[in-house]
């Protein structure tokens, strides 16, 4: 009914900079939340920004002033250009929506798109 599709993942070097996009698509009629979580290995899976129900924007505290999350409502696409990468900011990217669908049998609920890895790396 609903698909994320993640792209812009990569190897950069530590202070490089790169841009990810989440397009979502299919019988959508609305989206409340939308935003990345992150997970390195070993450790669970973190909320990194996101465009909240209340149109606000919220951030990681250790992704403040480095990463800004962007989005164009016209093609439900979100972006999250990340800037000063840092090794720590190694990980899986996924993107995350709460939609609610059209038609009789609508139904809300969480999206996941695939993953997208991010290594950053000397």
């Amino acid at each position: 009914q609903v698909q994320l599709v993640e792209s812009g993942g990569g190897l950069v070097q530590p202070g490089g900079s790169l841009r990810l996009s989440c397009a979502a698509s299919g019988s959508i009629f609305s989206i409340n939340f939308m935003g990345w979580y992150r997970q390195a290995p070993g450790k669970q899976r973190e909320l990194v920004a996101a465009f909240t129900s209340g149109g606000s924007t919220d951030y990681a505290d250790s992704v403040k002033g480095r990463f800004t999350i962007s989005r164009d409502n016209a093609k439900n696409t979100v972006y999250l250009q990340m800037n000063s990468l840092k090794p720590e900011d190694t990980a899986v990217y996924y993107c995350n929506a709460y939609v609610r669908t059209f038609g009789t049998n609508s139904v809300a609920g969480d999206f996941w798109g695939q993953g997208t890895q991010v290594t950053v790396s000397s």
